[in-house]
């Protein structure tokens, strides 16, 4: 396991792609913030309270729970499910920022932004990312990104939220697959009764003089 970004590392990330939000859309007019839960939520309204400190203003937040998919595990399921959605502001007209702890596949991006449409029709969708690890299977990029770092597939990225995991650090390690059983064969359900033997009968010299007369 190696650490990739401590708390002080995810601090500094934080306070750039606030500064980054705020330049890019000229101020915080007309901004909402949704975040995926579990810990894309809680980065979320670390972003909100940086740009209430910054600005002196409040966005609103939404969040977004897709709970039975790891988009770097891939082992749940083969697509994202959204679980609930807790949507509370009008998202017609807004600029979106989405927001996540790590980018992989896209497929879960792909899956919150649908739900995100079905609330309404922002203005545009903006995506926000702690870390960005490749490996992109649809055409998705993060308009803000905390860290970008090369990985390979059989690795994980796991980042920790002290709201949530107690503390605050990225770290990276391997997955081993385990070794996949052969299916037992299946019981026959219809025994076969085995044909009885042919009995020979053994021949005497008397049964022979009775065959011949």
């Amino acid at each position: 396991m190696k650490t990739i970004m401590s708390e002080s590392d995810i601090r500094r990330a934080l306070v750039r792609i606030t500064h980054e939000i705020i330049e890019k859309n000229q101020g915080i007019k007309n901004i909402g913030l949704i975040g995926i839960k579990r810990r894309g939520d809680f980065i979320a309204h670390r972003i909100a309270q940086r740009i209430q400190e910054s600005e002196g203003r409040k966005v609103p937040i939404g969040a977004l729970d897709i709970t039975l998919y790891r988009d770097d595990l891939q082992l749940v399921s083969d697509a994202p499910i959204i679980e609930g959605t807790d949507i509370s502001y009008n998202i017609n007209k807004k600029i979106i920022i989405l927001v996540d702890d790590v980018l992989y596949t896209g497929r879960t991006i792909r899956a919150a932004i649908e739900e995100i449409l079905d609330f309404g029709r922002p203005r545009a969708i903006q995506l926000a990312v702690l870390v960005d690890r490749g490996h992109r299977e649809l055409p998705i990029q993060a308009d803000f990104i905390g860290k970008k770092i090369a990985t390979a597939k059989n690795e994980i990225v796991d980042v920790h939220i002290k709201e949530f995991d107690g503390k605050d650090n990225v770290v990276i390690h391997y997955y081993k697959k385990g070794k996949e059983k052969p299916p037992k064969p299946a019981k026959a359900r219809i025994k076969l009764q085995k044909e009885p033997k042919p009995k020979i009968k053994q021949l005497t010299m008397t049964d022979m003089d009775k065959n011949k007369s």
